[in-house]
């Protein structure tokens, strides 16, 4: 498949208009979807011809592969975990996730992933953007690289949402292509919209935009250029437009069945995905759906356990309804953390963070399936050796192949706001994931 091919030399207007003027004149309903009309609808097309979405699974704290997807009941460091067998022959991952070795020849998995970055907020950057920190420069997560390059014409709700979200070390953003391509947050997914609707009656309502049409046209009589700069009323005829628009519908699941939300779980990643899903089918471009609770420097197992309650059904019903839906072949799935735990437990019965040799699994979009990457050896415990060389794989080389997957040529550049070039992936992509 030959990946599409961008050339970037301008910034958008839209991208010097500071966040804080957006947040104000948005009045919190996210901006994501100020975006050029480009795309066909989505959610009328089924197959490998449909636009491409992403979905991250983001274990937020750092998940142990050793309690998921590498487990070595063998080593002096497994503690309690033991392995099963999966669909992908050959394949063995955690016995917490029973659901998910159904589900596994439809993916492949990442067993030598290494980083740098051994912090939660530096390890969080890095995984979301494919680049490590730079104070100079504020780089795009790739849900946003996928919202601005391959926009949704038809789209009345935002491109790159982010849910189930608390206290997440770093929200997707927009970095240099624009904050009105940060993510949109919902927080407790599937619950309500209370922030995405008016809070009034249409007459109140219509009251209140009449009153606004007067300062509006004070100001654009005394200050002309500064309206046309800031986008004020752009900004306000999206946000009414979001608000109207029947689409809103993909973020609710009171409509689903209620076997379909068993499946999930009753937890807020399990609406998560289950909201996710629903905006993939809808055109949304990329979302993020966030599992909290991975941190354990104390009781790893028991904190492993408890999460895994929650991604096991709600990873592995997301998987099957892509799958039934005829999505899957249009929406790559990551699931991943900023970084993993380390082979030796420490005395609180836990394991702290290790950028040296984590996991991954990914699939969908373009991906081939069926592959195992990389060998650990928890016994040899050091950076140096736990991995062969020819083993290891660099967090930039996996973006660079989810971005070439997903129609992007990564080494494509784009101009930032002072002229520097910059490629939306630094690495080369993984040629045995692709078709």
């Amino acid at each position: 498949m030959e990946p599409l091919i961008h050339q970037h030399r301008e910034t958008s207007p839209l991208a010097i208009v500071s966040r804080r003027r957006f947040l104000q004149l948005s009045a919190g309903l996210g901006v994501s979807f100020l975006l050029p009309k480009l795309a066909a609808q989505a959610s009328q097309t089924r197959g490998a011809e449909r636009a491409k979405s992403l979905i991250v699974l983001w274990m937020q704290g750092g998940p142990s592969q050793l309690e998921t997807w590498d487990p070595h009941p063998e080593s002096i460091h497994s503690g309690p975990t033991r392995a099963i067998a999966t669909s992908l022959d050959g394949l063995s991952i955690s016995h917490l996730l029973p659901r998910m070795a159904d589900q596994m020849q439809h993916l492949s998995v990442i067993r030598s992933l290494v980083s740098k970055e051994g912090d939660h907020a530096r390890g969080t950057y890095y995984l979301q953007t494919g680049y490590r920190p730079d104070p100079k420069l504020k780089h795009p997560s790739i849900g946003a690289v996928l919202s601005y390059l391959l926009p949704n014409e038809q789209l009345e709700i935002p491109h790159h949402v982010a849910l189930a979200q608390g206290d997440s070390f770093t929200s997707p953003a927009g970095g240099y292509v624009g904050t009105q391509f940060d993510a949109f947050r919902v927080f407790d997914p599937g619950r309500n919209l209370d922030n995405m609707r008016a809070g009034v009656d249409e007459s109140r309502q219509g009251r209140r935009l009449e009153n606004l049409d007067i300062l509006t046209d004070a100001f654009r009589r005394g200050r002309l250029q500064q309206v046309d700069a800031t986008l004020h009323e752009h900004v306000i005829d999206e946000a009414l437009t979001m608000m109207r628009s029947p689409q809103l519908r993909a973020f609710e699941i009171d409509g689903e069945t209620a076997e379909t939300r068993e499946r999930y779980g009753d937890s807020r990643f399990g609406r998560g995905c289950l909201v996710a899903r629903r905006l993939v089918e809808e055109g949304v471009r990329a979302v993020q759906v966030t599992l909290e609770g991975f941190d354990t420097h104390a009781n790893n197992f028991e904190g492993h356990q408890a999460r895994a309650a929650e991604l096991d059904p709600a990873f592995s019903a997301l998987m099957q309804d892509l799958i039934d839906r005829d999505l899957y072949d249009s929406t790559a799935v990551l699931c991943i953390g900023e970084f993993g735990r380390t082979p030796q437990i420490n005395p609180l019965e836990g394991r702290d963070h290790w950028p040296n040799g984590f996991s991954c699994v990914l699939g969908g979009g373009g991906l081939r399936s069926g592959f195992v990457i990389g060998v650990t050896d928890p016994d040899r415990q050091t950076a140096d050796t736990e991995l062969e060389p020819h083993d290891k794989v660099e967090v930039f080389d996996l973006y660079a192949t989810l971005l070439q997957a997903l129609g992007v040529n990564p080494a494509d550049e784009f101009y930032t706001p002072i002229g520097r070039p910059m490629k939306w992936a630094s690495g080369t992509p993984i040629g045995r994931l692709l078709v």
